[in-house]
């Protein structure tokens, strides 16, 4: 992911945040929960599988769907933070979050659209994740056409599993796909091996075997129209990021 060129800084709320490979993470604490029980999740920014954190860019807003298809804004319920050790503390955000009833509930947090100087457009990002509430339903329910629609349930997946999602008026879009790391790795492999890249179909649809457990995210770039700065019109590019949870070992392993 840290290897697509020609992105330069992300300049918000006059915060430098280097742009090139730097993805948005929207993790709960765990992959499933229960009713009744407050589970925490937490936004933050930098490369998944090296673990290297940087500022994570103030959110625009942050929505949950219930099981139902309901929709609320969550934005007013993050809470900006620090994380990280020593003198590499880094700002992040976190909400708790209480089940009203069982089924999946995904969140879904939009940044700002940020002026990228070096390729003389916009860049906005639209991150998503699943939280599973003891019994399947609603996991398959998308929004708008910058949000990715899971075709393959993103919780309870053994390694190796197939996945598939689609994104709306996405055909034959540059997907990287990457297995994030609780910790740094201390030896890194192969750029080529870090970061996985496919395309989608004609009908938007991508397909990634997610190899190891852990949470992966696939996201996807895709030009969306213009915006205006100083005068001129300029693309604005969206990138679509799906996290999906991968099981500790194979089923009946």
């Amino acid at each position: 992911m840290r290897r697509m060129t020609g992105l330069a800084l992300l300049t918000v709320a006059a915060a430098a945040v280097p742009a090139g490979g730097h993805y948005p993470m929207l993790l709960p604490a765990a992959a499933g929960g229960k009713k009744g029980e407050a589970i925490t999740l937490t936004y933050q920014w930098g490369h998944p599988f090296e673990h290297q954190l940087f500022d994570a860019p103030p959110p625009v807003s942050l929505t949950v769907r219930a099981p139902d298809g309901k929709q609320t804004d969550q934005t007013a319920s993050l809470e900006k933070t620090t994380i990280g050790e020593g003198e590499k503390k880094v700002t992040a955000y976190r909400m708790r979050f209480l089940p009203a009833e069982r089924g999946d509930y995904t969140f879904v947090l939009r940044t700002p659209p940020v002026w990228m100087e070096e390729d003389g457009e916009f860049l906005q990002d639209t991150v998503a994740v699943v939280l599973h509430v003891q019994t399947q339903k609603g996991w398959d329910k998308a929004g708008g056409e910058d949000e990715w629609e899971p075709l393959t349930r993103p919780y309870g997946l053994p390694p190796g599993v197939a996945f598939q999602a689609r994104l709306g008026g996405a055909a034959g879009a540059l997907v990287e796909v990457e297995r994030c790391n609780p910790t740094p790795p201390e030896k890194l492999p192969p750029d080529e091996e870090i970061t996985r890249t496919a395309k989608t179909d004609p009908n938007g649809i991508v397909t990634a075997t997610l190899t190891e457990p852990g949470w992966w995210c696939l996201t996807a770039t895709v030009k969306r129209g213009t915006k205006e700065r100083d005068g001129k019109t300029y693309p604005l590019r969206q990138r679509a990021t799906l996290w999906v949870h991968v099981n500790g070992q194979a089923v009946g392993g």
